[in-house]
């Protein structure tokens, strides 16, 4: 009997949907005698090569992938999504994620159960089968006074009960908490695990969601130690392009440099771009544990407060920043645009450039209307070569959603100041179009050489969403009509039929919540919203580890020296792109509740105020409005609206009496009084003005602060 091929045993576990021993595996490929042991030192080769691993009672599994029972740690509930990790796991790379089903059983971060896994990748899903014993409740939340005694009350709303509190030190009200909960019902208490500080200090609202969606903000000795040495090293052989007035354009609270870009016409015509990116794979090296760090982060997340960097402040601020007057080392895309803004020709480099100026978008705007000067000079040829990138924008036809943006501005407290909108200016269309290009041509690069790509995907979305929106926009008179191939040219005539309609905003949101989330992964399954075939990201690496994967395969795949990826890794990119996935979605529900924390905490100190809010949804216990002009959904619960019965309408979204006829719906505009407002968890709760009767002295509120001097 023929030993099977290591493809061959491979594709038996996979297909088997369980973990197997030697026997299992002999029995399969009729093996016998003097074939059993050469199986089996086939397959310990295996194990050495890293194609198979060793689970419990000595059965295998693929490399890579859980075994199909596992212990796993909740290490997330955050986005209607309960996701849990392997307790152990000594595999290369992050450990798959799992998604668990808690239809039957209620998870918290911290708690250990034993699962049966299906499927891998970004399918993995695990049934809980036995919560472990020892698993306690790990809840994050603030010591407050109530009845006279100190009393956790959980920052995450959706708990709504507060805990005994035992601690071994003395504490006070006001500190951010992390605790177990033993016991259950009445005799739950909290035991503290960790003192967290004070949330309501100057500038420290995001610790709250720093510590509940456990984003990791605290770098390694080891780690530090490295970005130092990486950041005093020589920038090695590359081409000088520091002749090239290099301009960086980016928001004014911007903390980093990741790009700069340069345009020239061209003598044929059309236009030379280049396009500059911080080499961050210079400075961070695969394996190393500045390199474990960044991508145990992910990406950086930016609180109004403060951010945390995915790499350390020496290189992230400093090293790999493209500081005005600062040799600086990049790998750039250098493309040739037509005049139709079609890419001709594109190449990657390893080149040192020196920036001429660092802008902010509303500087280089306003030099640009002003004309004349060396800045208009130096400016007018990205202009120029933008209009071109434009044209082939149009043509493509991607999704034009423009929907306005918030931030907060903090005051010298940390208080906030003001909630504005930032301006829409063509200087961000032409940095937009130029890193587009830049990331495409990336991802055409690294498929012509067949190389692993870490595509961007975002998929057309879904049958039942768009049913919905078409549901919704018949209300409006607007028609949707689905027997077509979806593009995103559709979505722009729905936004088009509604501009200049009082609710286009509220439309344009309803669109925009029809969109699947976009998603890193080996597969390309193109980007659905810039209307493109492959897309990648690249012009990053500073805040995101997808970009610095895809700077790894170029130097690879195109010899450009050190820091290359590694020849395994390709194995890990699918588990490494839910891993990516997740820790972006992390961050944007940590930044999008910090806002509303910010929000909830000036709310707070108008409380009994009466304010105009719109109306962002509706559901069958109330409305969620925000306040126009500041942002932070509130709720007005449906008991709120009268004695009367309202029914809901799910298709226009809309609470409607069945009595009065009064109707209820997104978009509407409110004269709301502001009844109660918790920066701990950033709920905010509306009343009626002619039913709002609420004593100041039962609401909760952070304990009172003292003003603080700005720290020199």
């Amino acid at each position: 009997m023929t030993l099977p091929t290591r493809e061959a045993i491979l594709a038996f576990l996979g297909a088997s949907g369980s973990d197997l021993g030697k026997r299992d595996i002999a029995r399969h490929f009729g093996l016998h005698g003097e074939d059993r042991v050469k199986l089996r030192d086939l397959l310990r080769e295996m194990e050495a090569d890293g194609d198979l691993a060793l689970g419990p009672r000595r059965r295998f599994h693929r490399a890579g992938q859980l075994p199909r029972v596992a212990v796993l740690r909740v290490i997330s509930t955050s986005g209607g999504r309960t996701i849990g990790v392997p307790e152990r796991w000594e595999e290369a790379g992050a450990p798959p994620e799992v998604v668990l089903d808690t239809r039957r059983i209620r998870l918290a971060p911290g708690d250990r159960v034993i699962a049966r896994i299906e499927g891998e990748g970004a399918s993995c899903r695990g049934a809980p089968m036995k919560r472990l014993r020892g698993a306690e409740t790990r809840i994050l939340g603030i010591a407050r006074k109530i009845g006279g005694q100190l009393r956790l009350v959980p920052v995450d709303r959706r708990l709504r009960r507060d805990f005994a509190l035992k601690s071994e030190a003395p504490l006070r009200a006001g500190e951010l908490l992390m605790a177990e909960v033993r016991g259950a019902g009445l005799r739950a208490v909290a035991h503290v695990t960790e003192r967290l500080g004070d949330p309501f200090a100057d500038r420290s609202l995001s610790l709250i969601e720093i510590h509940a969606k456990g984003i990791p903000h605290r770098f390694s000795g080891e780690a530090l130690a490295e970005a130092d040495t990486a950041a005093r090293q020589p920038l090695g052989p590359r081409e000088d392009w520091r002749e090239l007035s290099f301009l960086t354009l980016d928001p004014e609270d911007a903390r980093d440099h990741d790009d700069a870009v340069w345009a020239a016409p061209r003598p044929g015509g059309g236009f030379e771009v280049r396009v500059a990116i911080a080499d961050v794979a210079y400075f961070v090296r695969p394996g190393s544990a500045l390199d474990r760090a960044a991508f145990e982060r992910g990406n950086s997340v930016y609180f109004p407060d403060r951010v945390v960097p995915m790499l350390p402040e020496v290189l992230s601020g400093d090293a790999c920043s493209l500081k005005a007057g600062r040799d600086r080392a990049v790998l750039a895309s250098r493309l040739e645009v037509a005049p139709s803004g079609a890419i001709q020709r594109f190449s990657f480099h390893r080149a040192l450039i020196r920036v001429a100026a660092n802008l902010t978008y509303e500087d280089a705007q306003a030099r640009v209307d002003a004309g004349g000067g060396e800045a208009h000079t130096r400016l007018q040829p990205l202009w120029a070569a933008w209009a071109a990138l434009d044209r082939a924008r149009r043509r493509r036809g991607p999704l034009e959603l423009d929907l306005p943006e918030p931030r907060v501005v903090l005051d010298e407290r940390g208080e906030v100041a003001d909630v504005v909108v930032r301006p829409r200016l063509d200087a961000h269309r032409v940095i937009e179009e130029m890193m587009i290009a830049a990331n495409v041509a990336a991802a055409r690069t690294l498929e012509a050489k067949k190389a692993p790509v870490m595509y961007r995907d975002h998929e057309p979305p879904s049958r039942d969403k768009l049913l919905a929106l078409r549901d919704y926009l018949e209300t409006f008179g607007i028609p949707l009509a689905l027997g077509q191939m979806i593009r995103p040219r559709l979505f722009n005539r729905i936004l088009a039929q509604a501009r200049g309609h009082e609710e286009a905003e509220v439309i344009a949101e309803q669109v925009l919540r029809t969109q699947t989330q976009a998603y890193y992964a080996p597969r390309n399954a193109g980007h659905f919203g810039l209307a493109l075939g492959c897309y990648a990201h690249f012009t990053s690496p500073i805040r995101r580890y997808a970009d610095l994967l895809v700077h790894r395969a170029l130097i690879s795949a195109l010899g450009l020296g050190e820091g290359g990826l590694p020849e395994a890794a390709a194995r890990r990119f699918p588990a490494m792109g839910d891993h990516l996935s997740m820790t972006e979605r992390r961050a944007m529900e940590a930044e999008r509740d910090t806002l509303a924390r910010y929000v909830a905490a000036h709310l707070h100190r108008r409380e009994g105020e009466t304010v105009r809010v719109r109306v962002t949804a509706v559901r069958k216990f109330g409305l969620f409005a925000t306040v126009e002009g500041l942002g932070g959904d509130g709720l007005l619960p449906v008991s709120a609206l009268g004695p009367e019965h309202f029914w809901f309408d799910e298709a226009a979204q809309a609470l409607e009496s069945e009595v009065s006829g009064a109707r209820y719906r997104v978009g509407q505009r409110l004269e709301l009084v502001i009844a109660s407002a918790d920066p701990a968890t950033g709920a905010v709760l509306f009343a009626r003005p002619e039913t709002v009767a609420v004593p100041r002295q039962t609401r909760r509120a952070p304990p009172a602060r003292p003003p603080r001097r700005r720290r020199p």
